[in-house]
C-alpha cells in the first residue's frame, strides 16, 4: 500500500452523500423534499402550439425542405409533405395511407387536374386560406371536389350561391349536378322557379337542352301569375330554332296545362302556334273540352288540370275564437312556401261571422261582437288594404253561412240562417252589387246555425247545422231560378258547427259536433262527400282530429282544413286532401289556435314576380 493510500480517510456514505449533493447549495435547500402526500402533477398546455407548428410546416413547404411527395399536374410540379395531404384530404390520405403504390411513390402525376388550381389548395391544406372569385371558383370547386376538400368545396359553394343571378342560375344548377354538390343545386332550381319569368328572357334558358326545358316545365312550383306565362316561354325557346326544336313541340307541350289557359287564349294563341301540329290537336282538344264540358270535369281530371301553387293564390285565415276572447287578426298562407305569416287585423272583432271573396275583396258578413248578434257588413280591398262599410242586412245574424253564387264579377252574396240573438233562423237574404242592397229570398223549410253553406253547380247548399233541439243531417238546395228550396239527401251524420266545401262537383262536410256544442265528446273527424247527380252521400279518409268550427276552402284543386275545436282547445293543425290517394296530409300549421275562422282563397299578389 502506497503512503498516498495509507493517508487516505475512511468515508461513510452519509459523507458521500452529503458531500456529493449539498456542494455549492445553501444547506436549507439541500434538506427539502420533492416527495409530498398530495399529488401535485399538472399539465402545461402552449395554446398557440398547433399554430406555430404549422407556420414551421408552411416555412419547410415554402423552401421546399423535408418534402417527401410532389404532385405534378399540368406540367407543374408542387413539391409538399404527405401527412399535410392526407390530413386535410380525404382522397390523399387514401392513397397515402393505403395499400395503393402511390403510397411509396414520391412523384404523383394527377391527369386532367388544373395546376393552378391544385396550387392553391395544396397551399390551403397549410394555411387553411384560398381566395375565392368569380372567375377560379368553378374549377376550384372542381378540384376541391376531386381531392375531397370538403371545407373549401362548401365555401366554394356557399360562394357560388350569393352570385346566383337570373342570368345565370341554370348554368350554376347544371354545374353543381355535375359535381354532386346537391345544396348548390337545390339553391340554384329553388332560385330559377322564383325568379322564373325572369330567367326565361335569358339566353341560358333559349340554349337549353330539351330535356332540361322540359325538367322546368313540368315544375309545379314555377313562379308565375298564369299559365299563358309558361306556355309563352316554351314557344320562345321551340322559335329560338324552330327547324330543330319544332319536333319537340308535342311533348313539351303535354307539360303545359291547357285546360286551365282561357278559352279564348286556347283559341286565339295556343291553336294558332300548334294547331298545324297533329299530335298536339288531342291536347288542344282535351282543353277545349274542360271548357265545354265542366259536367264532367271529373272525368278529365290529370296533372294538365292541376294548378301550379303560384296560380292558385294565397290562403286567408280571418278572425275566429283563439282562447283569448276572439282572433281580430288574420294569417295569410302561402302554398309554395308551406309558411304562414301575419297579414292584416280585422276591422272589428268579430265571432260567427261569414265572409265571401269577390273581385279581390273580403266581404265580412254579420257574426257578433262578443255582446250582441251584429247585422253589419265591412269590406276590405286586397290591392289598396284598406277596410270600408257596406249596406248592413236586414236581419242580425251570427252562425250564418255566406256563398257566393256564380262566377261574374257582380254574382250576388248570399247571407243563409244563423241566430239573432234570441232565434234560429231559416231565413235567406242576397247582397246584390249593383245596387248594393240587402233583399230577402226564399226561407229555408227548416231554421239551422253553424251549417255549411256552398255553391256548386249554379245551385247553393245549405248542410246541416242545428236548429236549437238537436243538430241536424237534413240538406237543402236553393235554385235561383226558381227561388225555392229543395230537400235532398241527408248526411250519414248529424253535424253541427261542420264545415262544407266545392270541389271537383262535389259537396265535401268536414268535422262538426253530434251532441250539444258545450259538451267534451261529440266532435268528429269523419269526413263525407255529397254527389249531386245520385243525391247521395259516400263517406271518405278521417281527419287526424275529430273537431268542430273548422275552416274549410278549396285552394287550387285541393281542400284545405284550417284550425277547429277538439272540445278542450283551439287548433293549429292545417291539413289537406288528396282526392286521388284518399288521404290527408299534414300542412304547417296555424301560428295561433283558432276555431270558426273564415278561410278563404285570394288571388295571388300582383307583386309576386
Amino acid at each position: 500500500m502506497s503512503a498516498c493510500e495509507s493517508q487516505k480517510p475512511e468515508v461513510s456514505k452519509d459523507n458521500v452523500s452529503t458531500n456529493s449533493t449539498d456542494e455549492g447549495l445553501p444547506r436549507e435547500l439541500s434538506q427539502l423534499s420533492l416527495s409530498s402526500g398530495s399529488n401535485s402533477d399538472e399539465f402545461h398546455c402552449n395554446k398557440g402550439h398547433s399554430e406555430t407548428t404549422m407556420k414551421n410546416i408552411y416555412g419547410y413547404y415554402q423552401s421546399q425542405k423535408l418534402c417527401d411527395v410532389a404532385l405534378i399536374a399540368s406540367g407543374c410540379r408542387i413539391p409538399a409533405h404527405k401527412v399535410v395531404l392526407a390530413s386535410c384530404s380525404e382522397y390523399f390520405a387514401a392513397m397515402f395511407t393505403g395499400s395503393l403504390r402511390e403510397a411509396q411513390s414520391s412523384e404523383i402525376t394527377l391527369e386532367r387536374v388544373d395546376s393552378q388550381a391544385l396550387r392553391s389548395l395544396v397551399h390551403y391544406c397549410y394555411t387553411g386560406i384560398i381566395e375565392l372569385s368569380e372567375d377560379t371558383v368553378e374549377i376550384l370547386l372542381s378540384t376541391a371536389s376531386l381531392l375531397q376538400l370538403h371545407s373549401v368545396t362548401k365555401a366554394c359553394c356557399d360562394f357560388l350561391e350569393k352570385q346566383l343571378d337570373p342570368c345565370n342560375c341554370l348554368g350554376i344548377a347544371l354545374f353543381a349536378e355535375q359535381q354532386s354538390c346537391m345544396g348548390l343545386h337545390k339553391s340554384a332550381l329553388e332560385y330559377t322557379y322564383q325568379h322564373f319569368m325572369q330567367v326565361v328572357k335569358q339566353q341560358e334558358f333559349l340554349t337549353l337542352h330539351v330535356d332540361q326545358v322540359a325538367n322546368l316545365l313540368k315544375c309545379d312550383d314555377l313562379n308565375v301569375m298564369t299559365e299563358e306565362n309558361v306556355f309563352e316561354s316554351l314557344m320562345a325557346w321551340v322559335q329560338h330554332d324552330n327547324a330543330s326544336r319544332k319536333q319537340h313541340l308535342p311533348a313539351l307541350l303535354k307539360l303545359i296545362k291547357l285546360p286551365l289557359l282561357s278559352s279564348e287564349y286556347l283559341i286565339d294563341k295556343v291553336e294558332q302556334l300548334c294547331g298545324e301540329v297533329t299530335e298536339c290537336q288531342p291536347l288542344i282538344m282535351e282543353a277545349v273540352k274542360w271548357h265545354l264540358l265542366p259536367e264532367r270535369r271529373s272525368m278529365l281530371f290529370s296533372h294538365r288540370t292541376r294548378p301550379r301553387k303560384s296560380t292558385i293564390g294565397r290562403l286567408l285565415a280571418i278572425g275566429g275564437m283563439d282562447g283569448y276572447k276572439g282572433a281580430s287578426n288574420m294569417e295569410m298562407y302561402d302554398p309554395r312556401t308551406n309558411t304562414w305569416t301575419p297579414f292584416m287585423k280585422m276591422g272589428a272583432r268579430r265571432l260567427q261571422f261569414g265572409v265571401a271573396v269577390m273581385q279581390n275583396k273580403l266581404i265580412v258578413v254579420g257574426g257578433r261582437d262578443g255582446l250582441k248578434t251584429l247585422n253589419t257588413v265591412e269590406c276590405f280591398d286586397l290591392t289598396s288594404l284598406s277596410w270600408s262599410t257596406l249596406a248592413p242586412m236586414n236581419t242580425h245574424r251570427h252562425g250564418l253561412g255566406v256563398a257566393v253564387l256564380g262566377d261574374g264579377p257582380n254574382s250576388p252574396i248570399y247571407a243563409v240562417g244563423g241566430h239573432d240573438g234570441w232565434i234560429y233562423l231559416n231565413s235567406v237574404e242576397r247582397w246584390d252589387a249593383c245596387s248594393r242592397t240587402w233583399t230577402m229570398v226564399s226561407a229555408m223549410a227548416g231554421a239551422r246555425s253553424t251549417c255549411g253553406v256552398a255553391a256548386l253547380r249554379g245551385r247553393l247548399y245549405a248542410v246541416g247545422g242545428r236548429d236549437g233541439g238537436a243538430c241536424l243531417r237534413s240538406v237543402e238546395c236553393y235554385d235561383p231560378a226558381t227561388n225555392h228550396w229543395t230537400n235532398c239527401a241527408p248526411m250519414t251524420h248529424r253535424r253541427g258547427g261542420v264545415s262544407v266545401c266545392a270541389a271537383g262537383g262535389y259537396l265535401y262536410a268536414l268535422g262538426g259536433h253530434e251532441a250539444p256544442a258545450n259538451t267534451v265528446g261529440g266532435r268528429l273527424a269523419c269526413v263525407e262527400r255529397y254527389d249531386p247527380i245520385t243525391d247521395s252521400w259516400v263517406l271518405l279518409a278521417r281527419l287526424s282530429y275529430g273537431r268542430d268550427a273548422i275552416g274549410s276552402c278549396l285552394l287550387g284543386d285541393r281542400i284545405v282544413a284550417v284550425g277547429g275545436y277538439d272540445g278542450v282547445q283551439y287548433l293549429c293543425v292545417v291539413e289537406v286532401y288528396d282526392a286521388e290517394a284518399n288521404t290527408w296530409k299534414k300542412l304547417s300549421p296555424l301560428s295561433t289556435g283558432r276555431a270558426g275562422a273564415a278561410v278563404v282563397a285570394v288571388p295571388p299578389p300582383r307583386n309576386l314576380l
